[in-house]
């Protein structure tokens, strides 16, 4: 697995052997950044985070920061110290759904111009809920949440308006933006 463009285009990532990781294929990532185009400049969050390649991925296209948060932030760790990004990046380890609840809310609460969501297939249908109530709260004005899910069973955020749909193998891939 490898860093497809950017400042650290074919930087290998880790994702050790044995860890209950899935990390988004090369293809999936270098599909989605296509779609995405220009990120630079971008706050990112990075939902069930695993490697964080994906918020690697948009550091890497010149995102300004990024906040990954998992259950288990060492791969992520592993994959930010090793590739020099610890001044951009915010290992946050928590259960998604309590720091979802316990982000803050008003106006100047932080908020993130891409989101990455990349749950373990089978949590779905829970997570589905979770994101509704939460997402459209998170994503600044313009932002896209991009929500990866199993193709037999897809994640679909209601709160918010899906503006692109892709199928990758046993990947659904959905971008999000505000619902009008």
């Amino acid at each position: 697995m490898r860093i497809i463009a950017g400042e650290l285009r074919g930087r290998r990532l880790v994702a050790p052997r044995g860890w209950k990781v899935r990390p988004t294929s090369d293809r999936v990532r270098e599909a989605i950044f296509s779609a995405l185009g220009e990120v630079t400049g971008a706050r990112v969050l990075d939902l069930y985070c695993g490697t964080g390649a994906l918020a690697i991925e948009a550091l890497s296209r010149g995102a300004a920061d990024a906040v990954l948060v998992d259950r288990d932030t060492r791969p992520a760790l592993g994959n930010v110290e090793r590739l020099g990004l610890g001044d951009r990046v915010e290992l946050v380890r928590s259960d998604i759904p309590r720091w979802l609840a316990g982000h803050p809310e008003g106006p100047e609460a932080p908020r993130f111009d891409l989101v990455f969501v990349d749950a373990p297939y089978r949590l779905a249908e829970r997570v589905g809920q979770e994101l509704d109530t939460h997402l459209p709260r998170l994503l600044a004005e313009g932002g896209r949440a991009i929500v990866e899910s199993g193709a037999r069973r897809p994640l679909r955020v209601e709160s918010l308006d899906r503006l692109r749909r892709r199928r990758y193998g046993a990947a659904d891939v959905s971008f999000y933006g505000e619902a009008s």
